[in-house]
């Protein structure tokens, strides 16, 4: 075994080498460098300088997680006259009742400061005469974020932060009292990471993959959330026996057909409407009944399904109303995000001005920040696991974050863990523990013959879309369809043994393929337990059709048992 020290400015970080592992010590363990593992590190680095902190990221942190494209707009940030008491009853409102107030009501406090702190990091944002932030809709503004990662990542680059690109998170080190670290497995240097840490903060963001996508074959990576996010960090809490929260309202993006672009840069941006193909504006019909201007995100969505079914589809967002400065400035905030659909007009000669442009639902996704699925957490963003932190789209309860508020919570979370490891030693790691997690990772390495990663994903998403409300169901679900996805999702995973690989980027298929496993069984069980419809198309339930406040007007939480294979369900009040 040899030794190694990184030196990192004023930091050592030591570091062992021992027949293919590599064994790292540090203070504070950040898993995931997306735009809130990004932000903790810097956020440490200014608390306290001399904490030692490393990211383990699968990708590379300058072009890494759902922001890798880029960002035309901060959806979460409170203008002149609005208050995180506002902020928090309009979120209650999106949400029908359910949402952590707590958690929502400290994100809202946090949301302006944590922009400012990027804006002097160095994103461009765009300002009125006054120099006020110009405003895109009611709590948003606009941004130039093309190279908003890049900016993040660059602040990473002036801390002391060790960072693990191309290191692919495993689970969790649990040994019963905390998590004290994280196994890991390097893509290009095919070794083995053990690292130990006092604290660990998971900011991995959500999971798509586990439905069918609208995008088949060789298109299946064109889809609304980043196809590399898997819900590894779900996964990991999920197999330590984190208590979990929210994993029945689900997320299903209203998108731009085929290249999934924001409709919200057309609809609010431009403020163009929705029309069916008789050119009718259609979203009035399906909530105006409700009472009051309330069409709530979830509704623009349902109206655009029960067109379709009704046979006046395909629907649009009429374009054809926008003037010159419009169709620029509609470009530009593309270009900025997402620039497929600008070269979808280029080479197929569209003018957004002669004709509509198309929309549709996505495949259903499980996200902690546009709506709430993650670990259930307390107000410092501690999870129930000792030593263990959320920050960003695996903390649950809390939707309608987006991107400051993931900073905002990743603040929060820095700043509890930099508390909580005073006094706090590393700990031995037992060795056949390691030995175990090794082999289970570097197994299908080593098998001759058995089922492909590709097989898996196949099987997995064709039980989640027919079983457990995907596109082919128009998102709609019944008891008898999600018993038989239980059954079927327990036998898929006793079939992950036989997972076979021909190289390191085939191996981390084949772990995301475990990973999505694992989230979708607890996706199924959540879905069962829930018997209303509470969030239309979200989870909407056939033979529940209705709100039920009288007896769903709480949390549906699960803690994963590793012993027994057995999702424990748990009902919480709300908070």
């Amino acid at each position: 075994m040899s030794n190694i020290y990184f030196s990192f400015s004023c930091l050592q970080f030591h570091c062992e080498i021992d027949s293919g592992a590599m064994y790292i010590d540090t203070d504070i363990l950040i898993v995931g460098g997306g735009a809130a593992g990004c932000f903790a590190a810097v956020e440490i680095y200014k608390k306290s300088p001399n904490c030692r902190v490393v990211i383990m990221e699968k990708a590379h942190i300058e072009r890494s997680g759902c922001l890798a494209m880029g960002l035309n707009a901060i959806n979460a940030y409170l203008h002149s006259g609005q208050t995180p008491e506002s902020y928090v009853s309009y979120v209650e409102r999106e949400f029908e009742g359910v949402i952590r107030k707590d958690l929502v009501y400290t994100i809202a406090q946090g949301l302006n400061e944590a922009v400012k702190d990027v804006e002097k990091m160095g994103l461009p944002i765009e300002k009125n005469e006054d120099g006020s932030y110009k405003k895109r809709g009611k709590r948003s503004i606009r941004i130039f974020g093309e190279r908003l990662k890049p900016i993040l990542a660059e602040a990473v680059t002036k801390t002391c932060t060790q960072v693990l690109n191309r290191v692919v998170a495993t689970n969790f080190i649990y040994q019963g009292e905390r998590i004290c670290g994280a196994f890991g497995y390097g893509i290009k240097d095919s070794k083995f990471y053990v690292v130990r840490a006092k604290a660990v903060i998971v900011a991995t963001g959500g999971a798509s993959g586990l439905y069918r996508p609208n995008n088949p074959g060789e298109s299946r990576h064109l889809m609304w959330y980043c196809p590399w996010n898997v819900g590894t960090g779900y996964a990991m809490g999920i197999r330590a026996g984190a208590e979990m929260t929210g994993f029945e309202n689900r997320f299903i993006a209203l998108r731009v057909k085929d290249v999934h672009a924001p409709t919200g840069t057309i609809a609010v941006g431009v403020h163009s409407k929705q029309i069916n193909a008789r050119g009718e504006d259609y979203l009035e019909r399906y909530y105006k009944h409700l009472g009051g201007n309330k069409c709530l995100t979830q509704h623009r969505l349902l109206a655009t399904v029960e067109e379709t079914k009704a046979g006046r589809g395909p629907c649009y967002l009429d374009t054809t109303t926008l003037n010159d400065a419009d169709e620029r400035r509609l470009k530009e905030d593309f270009l900025n995000m997402n620039p497929q659909i600008i070269l979808l007009w280029a080479s197929e000669g569209m003018d957004p001005r002669k004709k509509p442009v198309e929309i549709q639902g996505t495949e259903p996704f499980i996200v902690g920040g546009h709506c709430q699925s993650g670990y259930w957490i307390d107000k410092e963003r501690r999870t129930t696991l000792k030593g263990l932190y959320a920050a960003g789209e695996v903390a649950g309860g809390a939707p309608k974050k987006y991107v400051s508020g993931s900073w905002v919570e990743a603040r929060i979370a820095a700043t509890t863990a930099l508390e909580d490891i005073k006094g706090v030693s590393l700990e031995e790691v037992d060795s056949e523990l390691i030995h175990t997690e090794k082999s289970r990772v570097l197994t299908p390495l080593t098998k001759k013959s058995g089922i492909s990663p590709s097989e898996v994903r196949e099987r997995l998403q064709k039980i989640m879309d027919e079983y457990a409300g995907g596109i082919s169901m128009n998102y709609a679900l019944h008891e008898e369809r999600l018993l038989e996805a239980r059954r079927l999702l327990k036998c898929l995973k006793g079939r992950l043994k036989d997972i076979t690989v021909i190289n390191n980027y085939n191996l981390v298929e084949a772990l995301e393929c475990i990973d999505r496993v694992d989230v979708a069984r607890v996706v199924a069980e959540h879905l069962i337990y829930r018997k209303e419809t509470r969030w239309a198309c979200y989870q909407t339930r056939l033979d529940y059709p209705t709100k039920d406040d009288s007896r769903w007007l709480a949390f549906v939480n699960s803690i994963y048992n590793s012993k027994t294979d057995e999702i424990k369900m748990v009902e919480r009040p709300l908070c």
